[in-house]
């Protein structure tokens, strides 16, 4: 599987489960390497923020893979980030809230979701290097790329930063859902490098991901 045609632009694969800080730790390194931060959590959520607005059941994937066909999903880069539209909406804070939590993890487990999306994210290495966070970037969209990391952290420490931010999706069904799902399953990627977040500070963990992806390769 070739991740993208030939580029001088490359990536970096962050994965790991719901509430473990990998999305601040991509941020973070984006940041600090000049690079942009894709955020793909964001473009499952949109998808299931958008079955939301049309009525769709996202249990039913033939509705949802229908709906697909109907929506028309802009994605982009804004001050290093990465962007998503929904008909030309943005959703805002309501990808955090908790219709969109109940439901992403069925969209993200429907192939032509995944397939869709997968094919977007590849597209973004022609803009630049990256710093790409999910749960499957090393294992699906980017399995050439050196730099891999998985940012994990325990259950109860994920829970708790779940509820410190006010969310209430439970983490442990996440992961089920995630880890089970036939299509690309949250998994440790192979090559990637395993950094638990639960006793560290974002400091520490952001200095530890650029230790390991120096050791990895990536030029100073």
């Amino acid at each position: 599987m070739s991740d993208c045609k030939p580029t001088r632009h490359f990536a970096i694969a962050i994965d790991g489960p719901a509430a473990s800080g990998k999305s601040t730790v991509a941020r973070r390194l984006a940041e600090r390497l000049g690079l942009i931060m894709i955020n793909t959590g964001a473009m499952y959520r949109a998808i299931a923020w958008a079955t939301i607005r049309k009525g769709v059941d996202a249990a039913d994937p033939e509705a949802v893979k229908a709906m697909l066909a109907e929506i028309e999903l802009s994605c982009g880069v804004n001050n290093g980030g990465s962007t998503i539209l929904i008909d030309g909406m943005d959703p805002g804070e309501a990808l955090r809230q908790d219709p969109v939590n109940a439901r992403v993890s069925k969209v993200a487990a429907i192939p032509e979701v995944r397939e869709l999306l997968v094919a977007k994210q590849r597209e973004y290495l022609t803009l630049g290097s990256l710093v790409m966070e999910g749960r499957d970037i090393g294992s699906v969209v980017f399995p050439n790329t050196p730099y891999k990391l998985y940012i994990d952290a325990s259950e109860e420490v994920r829970l708790a930063r779940r509820s410190a931010e006010g969310l209430a999706d439970v983490v442990s069904q996440r992961d089920a859902e995630d880890s089970k799902r036939k299509a690309s399953p949250l998994m440790v990627a192979e090559g990637a490098t395993v950094i638990d977040s639960s006793e560290m500070d974002i400091d520490e963990v952001v200095e530890t991901a650029l230790d390991t992806l120096r050791s990895q390769g990536l030029p100073a």
